[in-house]
Parts: structure tokens; C-alpha cells; sequence
């Protein structure tokens, strides 16, 4: 059955496209001729003709369709003499008959299991069922992993993620492709991104290492044996007891230098001294004195340059540093060596003025192990960094791989469950699918069972007949079908069997189409194929039928529909289009019918075209009462027409006034005075000229404010002649006081 029809860009149907929807067993379309109401069954007739329309069946299942409109008519009376003959099942065959009976009750419970299976499966719009679960299970994924991408705000990790960054379907596409394989190493968020920042940012360059700085040398100075030596002289030459004594060695040893500039004549008592006191003094002070005090002369020295050597190497790494060096901490450290430098340099020189002291240097061994380490750690970066340089697309793909690992471990959750829940629908849908494929290969095998069957007892004699007896009991005696001497085939033959189908008349080509569509709705233009499931279009099939045969046609078609709604029947849908009131009217009477409200088995439609484009609108009850009521309908519409508006005025005044009040027409015209006398004199003039069509009466053109015009003298006439009680009926207006009901 067809559930909805789309109509767009196809004869007078436009953009946006026209709807049909929810489309019940029997659909009624009324509209005039030209409206578009055989382009709606030509669609039906020949969907794949009409590409830019849908026609969409329920389960999928596409039924036979038959169409009664003018392209059959062409087609099967006046392109040829002769009428294909419509193959019926026969009687006689009681066992085949029954056969067929069973075969078609199998076919239709098949027909069913595929329905319910492919509604199971995708339900009616093709996106519910098992597979809509799937498709929303698959959207609440990318939607969450769609957050998730979110988090990884960093430019350059971004970059890492490549081109699945713009597509939502793309990138959970890439995250369930991760999930089976990714194996990378688990990072920090802060790790990848200083990480992407290298490997993704601009294009790196190798760094130069740090200069490695040895401290041995300025750290052995630290443990030198003649910083913890006292140094005097000898103890056994005759002075010695006394500077032991004094504790005053290194004064001595100071004045020495001014006693031998002075000539030996001491610096203190101006008296000149023995030979002898000149030699104790030089014993004293022997070659192991002089060698000691040498020592801690150099050991002085040799710290200086060896400490500024160091400052100044710590100095120029501060001044120019890699970015891998964390130089703040750096300076830290060279503030403190450069402390205990200073200090250290000043207990040297005091140990020069006073060799006789220990002292003690400040270790640098805890400053020199940071400055070192810090040194270290750096260079472990650069020579990271350089190793990245030199493998670099070895290194985005592994931190590629690394980023798309963050993002499982924060998805690998949701992950998991819908992984679980996919499985289960893949399984559900497969085994559906399999079971869906294996009832349709039934069902084609049913079909091709039942066509066998339906050869063994097919004939064309019972269309003749049927025919026939309906022309004789119609009062067409002039006429009727004969056998052709192939079989298959009808011709129609006068009483003397000459060839009739040339004489006939509009109507009664109409009647003998019409009557052989009828039987062919029960049978098939082959030997098989009468039990086809099937789409009935009646369109416009009283064209040029007298009111007598215009009743016969209604009845059968109302005949039809009550076979319909036998569970049994063949005919699954019908479409009933026409444009005359009085057969809409017939067909679809129904004594069952609610007060203004369509049965749940019906449709009702009507299709206009207010200036070039067709319209379709959908009534929730039978729009169509009389064509007196149509005409004041119209003048309701605000979408009317402003060309056939004032005929249907004109109409409306006349069987109003003329032909059902006996009211003289101009005598309603002496009610006004003006341009509206104008007005109504040239309403008039029309119902006596007697015009009955739109464009017979004359052509101009006409706006919206001239119909206005047109409406106010209109409802003016019933007002004036006192009969604007039933023109307030009539327009659906509220009574608003008595008195206007009785004026």
C-alpha cells in the first residue's frame, strides 16, 4: 500500500514539493480539470518516470498498479482495433482453483513475515527498528567522543589528530579503529602537548649541547694538605723558643723582609744585629718554610684562575641559553658559587698573610653537583630533541599515536558498552537479513507456483461475457465484445459483425473502457498474474457520460470498494480523481460515515491551482457537499482566484436568485446607485448573457483591490434584498443580532 506520495518539479507541481501523506485503503482527490490530478496518477502508473517524485510503500513492499486515466484509454482503444483480452480464472478447475486459493493464503502470510521482519529491521520510514537502534547508538557515540575531541584544545595536539579533526563521523570512525590496535605509551595531557609543540610546531632545527663543565680541578683544591698545615720555622736554632713562645711567627717572618732590606739593621730597635742573629733567623726560616709558603702561594693563585675560569663559563651558558634549560635555577646556583668563591679567595689570601693558620674552603661540591645536573637534564633534552629531528616522521606518527591513546583511555568506558550493544544489534540485523533474503526467495518461488497454476485454468470468455451482459442490461445494444480468431484478444463487432469501434460515441468509448478496465482489475493481460496484489486509480472516469451510466460507474466503483474491504481481495489501495461533484458525491457515500470526520480507511484531498501552481490540501472530512456550497467555498478561500472570481459571483447570484428564488436579476440593481450599481449591473449582465465558464466572458485583468471591490457589492446585493442572513450561513459569519436574521 502506498503510504505518502511526493510531488515536485513535474507539469504544473513546483518547489517546495506538494505532500500526500498518511494515506489510508481509499484516498478521494476532487479537483477541476487542469489542476494536476492525472499528473498525481501517471506518478502512481510509472513511478521510475518521475524521478523528481517519492512514492514510498509500506514495508517496502511495491504493489501492481492500475491506472484508469486518459493515457489508458489511448492506449488500449484508440491505438488499435483490437482489445487485449484480460485473462480470467475459469470455474470449472475446482482442484486448481483450490490449489491457488492455498498457494495465495501461503503468499500472503509470507508477504506478511516480510513485512513484519523489514519493519523489525527498519521499520516503515527505512531509519527504525533494529537498525535505527544502531544508527542512534552510532550518533550517541560520535556525539561523545565528539565532547571528548573538545578537551584536546592544545593547537598543535590538535594537529596530531590530523584530518579527522572537521568530521564528527570521521573522527569516531577513527577512535573504534584505534581501539582494537592503539598500543601507544599513555601520556599526560601536559606531556603530549609540549611534546606536539616541538613535533607539530614549526618545523625543529637540531640544538647544540650545553658545554660540560669539570669541577675536578677547583674542587681538588678543596682537600690541598697545606691548607690544614701550620708553617713556622725549624724548632732547635736558639730564636726559636722565644717566637714558639710569642706565638708570633708569621710576624717574624713578615719582618724579615724589612730587616734584609734594611741592611740586617732591625726594623724595630734601629740596632745593628750580629752575624749570628742573621743566621738564626735564617735557619728558622729554612728551605722546607720557604717551600710551604711557595705552596700556599700557589694554591692561591691557581683557585683565583681557576674559580673565574668556572664564573666565567657559568656566565656565558646564563647569557645565551638552550630552551631546554631551566636557567633560573641555574642562576640560583651561580649566585651561591659565586658566594663561596669570593669567600673562599679571602681565606686563601689570609692564609698567605699568616701561613701558621688552618683554614678551611667552602666545599662547591653541592653547588657544582646541581649546576651539573642541571646541565645534565638539559642536554638529555637536546639530545632527545635532536634524535626527534633526525626521525622526525618517525615521531609524529608515534605521537600521534600517543594522543589518540589519551583519548581512549578517557573514552574506553563508553567504548566498551557500546562495542557490546553494537555486537548484539550486528547480530540481531544479520540474522534478520538472512531470514528477510530467505522469505523473499520464498515468496518469488510462491509466486512462480501460483502463475503455473493460474495457466492451467485461464480464459478470456468470462471478460466477453461479463461485458457483454453488462452493455445488454445498460441498454447498449448496438454493440459488444467478440472473441479475435488469435484467442487473446477482443474486438468490438455491430449485431451483423462489422466493426464498431469507429461509430461509437465519446460516451460509449468511455463506457466500454471503462467496463473493460473494470474486468481487467480482476484478471490479467497474460495466462497469469490475476492474483497480483494491487494499486487501483480511478481518474477522472466519468468524462462524457450521461447521468444514467455516470451512476452505473459509481456503483461499480463503490461495488469495488466494498470487495476491498474483504480481507481477500486482491485490491490492497484505491484512488478515486475526478472533478464532478455529483460522482464524488456517489462514490463516496458511505451511511456509516461520522458527521464531520473522514472513517479511518479514507483520505480526502483537494487539489487547486490558484494562478500556475498546483496545491494540496488534506480535509479531516468529505470538503465536497454540493457544487452550490463549492462555489461560496471559493469565495471563502483567501488563495481564490482573481480570473474566475467574478464567474463564480456570477454563479452563485444565479442560482441564488434566479433559478431557485424566481427573483428578477435586475431588479437588484435598482437597490444601489453609483459605481457600485456599475458593479452589480455588470454581475448581471453576465447571468443574462448566460455565460457558464471562466473565460467566456471577457478578458482583463484584474487586481486584488478590484476584487475586493467586487466582494463588497457581492455580499451588499444579499444585504440590500434582504437575504443576508444567508449569505452569513453561507460564509460561515456569526449572527450577530435577530433582527439581522429576519431583515
Amino acid at each position: 500500500m502506498i503510504e505518502s506520495i511526493i510531488i515536485e518539479n513535474v507539469a504544473t507541481y513546483a518547489t517546495p514539493p506538494e505532500s500526500l501523506t498518511s494515506l489510508s485503503q481509499f484516498n478521494y482527490l476532487f479537483g477541476a480539470n487542469g489542476t494536476g490530478k492525472t499528473t498525481v496518477s501517471r506518478i502512481i502508473a510509472s513511478e521510475s518516470s518521475f524521478p523528481t517524485c517519492t512514492i514510498n510503500w509500506k514495508g517496502g513492499n511495491r504493489l501492481q498498479p492500475m491506472v484508469y486515466n486518459h493515457d489508458f484509454v489511448e492506449r488500449n482503444f484508440n491505438q488499435s482495433t483490437e482489445l487485449k483480452g484480460v485473462f480470467t480464472l475459469g470455474e470449472e478447475q475446482v482442484d486448481t482453483l483450490a490449489k491457488i486459493a492455498s498457494a495465495k493464503a501461503e503468499l500472503d502470510t509470507l508477504i506478511t513475515r516480510i513485512k513484519n521482519t523489514t519493519l523489525g529491521l527498519q521499520g516503515d520510514n527505512g531509519k527504525d527498528g533494529k537498525k535505527g537502534e544502531l544508527a542512534e547508538l552510532e550518533s550517541a557515540l560520535t556525539e561523545k567522543v565528539w565532547i571528548q575531541k573538545q578537551n584536546l584544545n592544545g593547537k598543535h595536539t590538535q594537529s596530531a589528530l590530523g584530518g579527522h579533526m572537521g568530521s564528527k563521523l570521521s573522527f569516531k570512525e577513527k577512535i573504534i579503529g584505534e581501539y582494537s590496535s592503539n598500543t601507544a605509551a599513555l601520556l599526560t595531557l601536559e606531556e603530549l602537548e609540549k611534546k606536539a609543540e616541538s613535533v607539530f610546531g614549526q618545523t625543529p632545527v637540531t640544538e647544540a649541547s650545553i658545554p660540560v663543565l669539570d669541577m675536578t680541578a677547583i674542587l681538588a683544591h678543596e682537600i690541598n694538605p697545606i691548607l690544614k698545615k701550620r708553617v713556622i720555622g725549624k724548632d732547635d736554632v736558639d730564636i726559636a723558643a722565644m717566637i714558639n713562645k710569642l706565638g708570633n711567627s708569621d710576624w717574624v717572618s713578615e719582618g724579615r723582609v724589612f730587616y734584609e732590606a734594611n741592611d740586617r739593621v732591625c726594623p724595630f730597635c734601629q740596632q745593628t744585629t750580629k752575624e749570628a742573629f742573621a743566621q738564626s733567623l735564617s735557619e728558622y726560616f729554612d728551605e722546607t718554610f720557604e717551600k710551604d709558603s711557595k705552596a700556599i702561594d700557589d694554591v692561591a693563585t691557581i683557585y683565583a684562575t681557576d674559580s673565574n675560569n668556572l664564573r666565567q663559563q657559568v656566565a656565558a651558558i646564563i647569557a645565551a641559553p638552550s630552551r631546554f634549560l631551566d636557567v633560573e635555577k641555574l642562576k640560583i646556583q651561580k649566585e651561591l658559587l659565586d658566594t663561596k668563591i669570593a669567600l673562599n679567595n679571602q681565606r686563601l689570601a689570609e692564609k698567605k698573610k699568616e701561613a701558621s693558620q688552618i683554614i678551611e674552603l667552602e666545599s662547591l661540591s653541592n653547588v657544582a653537583a646541581a649546576i651539573i645536573r642541571l646541565i645534565a637534564s638539559a642536554n638529555a633534552q637536546i639530545s632527545t630533541h635532536n634524535s626527534m629531528v633526525e626521525n622526525l616522521a618517525t615521531e609524529r606518527t608515534t605521537l600521534t599515536a600517543q594522543v589518540w591513546r589519551f583519548v581512549l583511555e578517557e573514552l574506553n568506558a563508553d567504548i566498551e558498552k557500546f562495542n557490546k550493544e553494537k555486537n548484539s544489534l550486528d547480530r540481531a540485523i544479520t540474522g534478520m537479513t538472512t531470514s528477510l533474503d530467505r522469505l523473499k526467495v520464498d515468496k518469488s518461488t510462491k509466486e512462480a507456483d501460483i502463475r503455473e497454476l493460474e495457466k492451467r485454468t485461464t480464459s478470456i470468455q468470462p471478460t466477453i461475457d461479463g461485458i457483454n451482459q453488462l452493455l445488454s442490461s445498460f441498454g447498449f445494444l448496438g454493440f459488444k465484445l467478440a472473441k479475435v480468431a488469435n484467442g487473446t484478444s477482443y474486438k468490438l463487432v455491430r449485431s451483423d459483425g462489422s466493426d464498431a469501434k469507429s461509430s461509437l460515441s465519446e460516451g460509449e468509448k468511455t463506457f466500454v473502457t471503462f467496463l473493460y478496465f473494470y474486468h481487467f482489475l480482476k484478471g490479467s493481460e497474460s495466462e497469469s498474474g490475476m492474483t497480483t496484489d494491487r494499486v487501483v486509480v480511478f481518474d477522472d472516469p466519468v468524462s462524457s457520460l450521461d447521468s444514467d451510466i455516470l451512476f452505473i460507474v459509481s456503483n461499480l466503483i463503490r461495488g469495488l470498494i466494498d470487495e476491498v474491504r474483504e480481507i481477500n481481495s486482491h485490491i490492497k489501495q484505491i484512488f478515486v480523481l475526478t472533478h464532478n461533484v455529483y460522482f464524488h458525491k456517489e462514490v463516496t457515500y458511505n451511511s456509516k460515515r461520522p458527521k464531520n470526520r473522514a472513517m479511518n480507511e479514507e483520505t480526502f484531498w483537494i487539489i487547486r491551482k490558484p494562478v500556475v501552481v498546483s496545491k494540496v490540501v488534506k480535509y479531516e472530512e468529505n470538503p465536497i457537499k454540493t457544487s452550490y456550497e463549492l462555489l461560496w467555498a471559493e469565495v471563502q478561500r483567501r488563495d481564490r482566484s482573481n480570473l474566475t472570481i467574478q464567474n463564480t459571483l456570477r454563479r452563485i447570484l444565479e442560482n441564488y436568485f434566479q433559478i431557485l428564488g424566481g427573483i428578477e436579476i435586475n431588479k437588484l440593481c435598482e437597490l444601489f446607485e453609483g459605481r457600485e450599481k456599475i458593479i452589480c449591473k455588470s454581475l448581471c449582465s453576465w447571468i443574462q448573457d448566460g455565460s457558464h465558464y471562466a473565460h467566456d466572458d471577457l478578458y482583463i485583468s484584474i487586481d486584488d483591490s478590484t476584487v475586493d471591490t467586487y466582494l463588497t457589492v457581492f455580499r451588499a446585493i444579499f444585504d440590500k434584498s434582504g437575504h443576508l442572513a444567508h449569505y452569513r450561513m453561507m460564509m460561515g459569519e456569526a449572527v450577530e443580532s435577530a433582527s439581522a436574521v429576519t431583515r
